[in-house]
């Protein structure tokens, strides 16, 4: 690769061109980085930054025929329908309960889950069970809402197991009951995503060094104590970026997963702002105001996240930005 550089008046490369020609090496030697970051960047470019232009559909009557910019504009109408809406407390309600219990149940358990794993002497059983942990991960909600409709079936296996242990007289079809949808969704999330969620606290905790676990052994540290006074710390930093991001989701529950455990029977612990969303705008054609409960969804989003941001980088100076 040839890079043209400058020269002072005698003919030496001047430093501003010295700064260049280093930086374009530096990128030369990472273009198989570079070229995957490009692709990275083209895919958010695609998909979330020119999407963005679908935020107009709140401020306008659009009705489905015709372009979006032909219809009027209908000003702050839609969010004004927002707190009119009777659905919207019961909407609320089923979003924040779900997605509460799998931030306070669904977090904590993958951290858990890599401290007792790295406390295992046996590599071969260590990988087994991380295998066995990830497996859930990589099925699609479709097949697991299969699975678990199968399951929680009046003929189903859980049924069938309840009724051996004569923990229950008669069969109950679960899905069927609202009050226990939130529990099914939540133990499954739970179940599916535990052990792909601790992969990232096991990458941690194997950058640690070995030399704190020697120094905590000599000073007679037995495997909790360096659990909670070695490992825990390390990983401080992780948690806290991984805590932003659960909570700054706060009101996403998982609409594929929603949406095939969802039933007639059960909408009014089921339906939450993503499948209310889907549903208002697809099945009744109201896209103006759909959108408009998807903007007001994503700007509390984006409180929650410097909400959260503000209070970690406080507690313990972890924080995104």
């Amino acid at each position: 690769m040839s890079v043209n550089l400058s020269t002072d008046t005698r003919g030496h490369p001047t430093v501003k061109a010295g700064i260049r020609s280093k930086f374009l090496a530096k990128l030369w030697g990472q273009r198989y980085l570079q070229v995957m970051a490009l692709l990275g960047v083209a895919w958010m470019i695609l998909f979330n930054y020119i999407p963005m232009y679908g935020i107009l559909y709140a401020f306008k009557d659009y009705i489905g025929i015709g372009k979006m910019g032909d219809a009027p504009w209908a000003g702050w109408t839609h969010f004004q329908e927002i707190f009119e809406d009777d659905q919207m407390i019961q909407v609320i309600k089923n979003t924040l309960g779900i997605s509460l219990l799998k931030l306070v149940i669904g977090f904590p358990l993958p951290i858990i889950f890599a401290l007792f794993l790295n406390e295992l002497r046996s590599l071969k059983f260590n990988r087994i069970v991380q295998t066995i942990s990830y497996l859930p991960h990589f099925l699609s909600w479709v097949i697991l809402g299969g699975i678990l409709t199968a399951w929680l079936a009046d003929v189903g296996i859980v049924n069938d197991i309840l009724m051996g242990l004569h923990l229950i007289k008669e069969p109950i079809s679960y899905l069927a009951e609202p009050k226990y949808f939130w529990t099914i969704v939540v133990a499954s999330d739970v179940w599916k995503e535990f052990g792909w969620g601790a992969i990232i606290y096991i990458a941690a905790i194997a950058s640690i060094s070995p030399e704190l676990y020697e120094a905590a052994t000599i000073d007679g540290a037995g495997r909790f104590q360096k659990m909670r006074y070695v490992t825990l710390p390390s990983i401080r930093g992780t948690i806290s970026i991984l805590f932003i991001l659960a909570v700054s989701a706060l009101l996403n529950s998982n609409f594929d997963q929603i949406l095939v455990l969802k039933n007639q029977v059960n909408e009014s612990a089921s339906n939450v702002i993503d499948t209310y969303v889907f549903e208002t705008g697809i099945s009744q054609g109201r896209f103006s105001y759909s959108a408009a409960v998807g903007l007001v969804k994503a700007v509390i989003a984006l409180f929650l996240l410097l909400f959260a941001n503000s209070v970690t980088k406080r507690m313990n100076q972890s924080s995104l930005f």
